[in-house]
């Protein structure tokens, strides 16, 4: 429980330290305007140094996908997406332009269709930002104890019934979005993503140079990550194949 609530706290605090000093805020700024000035390389530098200094936000990512997909840069522009992705997953311009980027993709593979309760699940987890889950739950908390006050201490029994009855919803509403933060991370943590960055990947069929060839891979391809021995991955593709490439043909999202 103690784990659960730091973790909560943390989902909270994470969007209001995304620009927590002016330096950062200045430089975003500045980002912001060589992109409206079509200048989209000097806009990928600047918006790097915001990603390289440790800094994430649903804004900073996407911005940064667009300005690569301006000068044709498909795989860090998908990377950039899918990272905004992860933080909003429910934002329909970010899923958009994954979309549309993908479209760029040499490699056009077909995912099997989704059991249709397993896909209305995920869309459910995944229809707000977990941070919004997070701050609704603890907001929804925190207002049933304080109805629970109000129960106490009033003398109308209307009010009496009418806090009551709030308080219970809101508790119950309030874990329910907590819950609900919490298998969206849990998603995305056994998830592991990443965007092959190489212009043509041969996948093998074990970690070894000398293994034989299992598929080709372009750049762009998004896979999900299932081993790393620290030189080579086990990727899988939506379609369920696997083989194994090298650390270096592609980054995590």
């Amino acid at each position: 429980m103690l784990k659960r609530c730091i973790y909560i706290l943390l989902l909270i605090a994470s969007p209001l330290l995304a620009f927590s000093n002016d330096g950062s805020a200045a430089l975003f700024k500045k980002g912001n305007d060589l992109y409206q000035k079509g200048k989209y390389k000097d806009a990928q530098t600047t918006y790097q140094k915001l990603v390289d200094d440790g800094y994430q936000s649903i804004a900073l990512y996407y911005n940064l996908g667009n300005s690569y997909y301006k000068t044709g840069d498909i795989a860090p522009a998908i990377l950039y997406y899918e990272k905004a992705h992860k933080l909003s997953p429910g934002d329909e311009d970010i899923n958009a332009n994954i979309r549309l980027a993908n479209t760029k993709t040499a490699d056009k593979v077909e995912a099997p269709q989704e059991f249709f309760i397993t896909k209305w699940w995920h869309g459910f987890i995944l229809a707000l930002p977990a941070d919004t889950w997070a701050i609704g739950g603890v907001l929804l908390v925190l207002a049933g104890f304080g109805l629970f006050i109000l129960y106490r201490f009033t003398n109308s029994v209307a009010i009496k019934k009418t806090a009551f009855f709030s308080a219970i919803a809101a508790l119950i509403i309030g874990v329910c979005a907590a819950f609900l933060a919490g298998r969206q991370t849990h998603y995305f943590d056994s998830h592991h993503d990443a965007i092959i960055f190489s212009s043509t990947v041969t996948a093998k069929n074990a970690p070894m140079a000398t293994a034989k060839n299992a598929f080709v891979l372009h750049e762009g391809t998004k896979v999900e990550i299932l081993e790393n021995n620290g030189t080579w991955i086990r990727v899988r593709l939506i379609n369920g194949t696997e083989g194994w490439v090298t650390v270096g043909d592609a980054k995590e999202i």
